[in-house]
């Protein structure tokens, strides 16, 4: 039986349709804007829905601080970066800071004062964060101030945040005990909401400090026992293999009763993980950190093929590898 042709909604008829670089991104349900009379999915949301459903790797590559944008996306509560724009801040946008999560899981928001609060952990929509983030980005720089930013389809086509950001900036994340940042000091008062956000955010948030002496390098502490997990910017398999060198050798850990346990892949990049003894301060782990650095580095370096041992220690840190994206 031959399919039916698609009926025009009333209205539509005799409507020009529009020509596919025009076709605005809606809803999946809703009716396509070109006019055909179905739905987008089956239309043009065809190859909007193809073009975003490839997923990248690497989203952060290329920024200035790519462990970082790692961490802050994955492994740290609350903190907020200052943003630059390539050519500068627009008029009446005083600043633009990166902040790991912002209340009611706003993707962006304005300031009363005009400034940018921009937020990294939402959901993608698109499988590139680079995009999303940009889009979120464009839109909070001319959204009137004191308005939250909501979240949209993103278009498959569009800026990523590579596009917009200076690439010989600074990234320097501020790591903070809670989410008092939210709420500018100037401001009396937050909205009931705001201020229940805050309370929850608050008391989920696990302690976590950024380390000083090495890049990318996170304490934070559990009930059970302190942790520290380091983005490394290393191609993963030689990671892996300069790990099992250490592991062999007995020198992969931080001190007495420390454990290097495993590692997990964060957007691209390897995230070794030590368990700690609850009584190791992040201040504790600062030099032993930058020893273990000295160690990572020297087998780095090494090409020699890997000892019986070694092979051994390396498939233990494969076995207890997991990828949260």
């Amino acid at each position: 039986m031959a399919k039916k042709r698609p009926q025009t909604k009333p209205g539509t008829a005799g409507k020009a349709q529009l020509a596919d670089g025009e076709i605005p991104v809606v809803g999946a349900r809703e009716p396509c804007p070109c006019g055909s009379g179905r739905r987008y999915k089956a239309c043009h949301g065809r190859a909007a829905s193809h073009a975003v459903a490839e997923l990248v790797q690497r989203p952060f590559e290329g920024l200035p601080g790519e462990c970082d944008w790692v961490a802050l996306r994955e492994l740290v509560p609350a903190a907020t970066v200052p943003l630059t724009l390539k050519g500068g801040l627009p008029e009446g946008v005083p600043s633009v800071t990166l902040a790991t999560v912002l209340p009611m899981a706003w993707p962006a928001l304005r300031r009363d004062d005009g400034s940018v609060l921009l937020a990294l952990q939402n959901d993608s929509s698109t499988g590139d964060l680079g995009r999303d983030l940009a889009d979120t980005l464009e839109r909070a720089l001319v959204t009137e101030p004191g308005t939250p930013v909501t979240a949209r389809r993103v278009p498959a086509e569009g800026p990523r945040l590579q596009d917009l950001l200076d690439p010989n900036s600074d990234f320097a994340p501020e790591v903070h005990t809670g989410f008092e940042f939210w709420i500018p000091e100037s401001s009396d008062n937050s909205s009931p909401e705001v201020a229940a956000s805050l309370e929850r955010a608050n008391a989920a948030a696990i302690p976590t400090v950024k380390l000083s002496s090495v890049d990318s390098a996170y304490w934070c502490e559990t009930p059970d026992k302190n942790h520290l997990r380091w983005v490394m910017p290393y191609p993963e398999e030689k990671l892996l293999d300069a790990l099992a060198r250490l592991q062999a050798a007995g020198t992969s850990s931080l001190g007495a009763d420390t454990r290097l346990v495993g590692s997990f892949r964060a957007h691209g990049l390897t995230v070794p993980v030590w368990d700690l003894p609850t009584s190791m301060t992040a201040e504790q782990c600062e030099k032993p950190a930058a020893e273990f650095a000295e160690r990572l580095t020297e087998a780095l370096a090494s090409d020699a093929p890997l000892t019986v041992e070694e092979r051994r220690a390396r498939g233990g840190l494969t076995n207890r590898q997991v990828t949260l994206s």
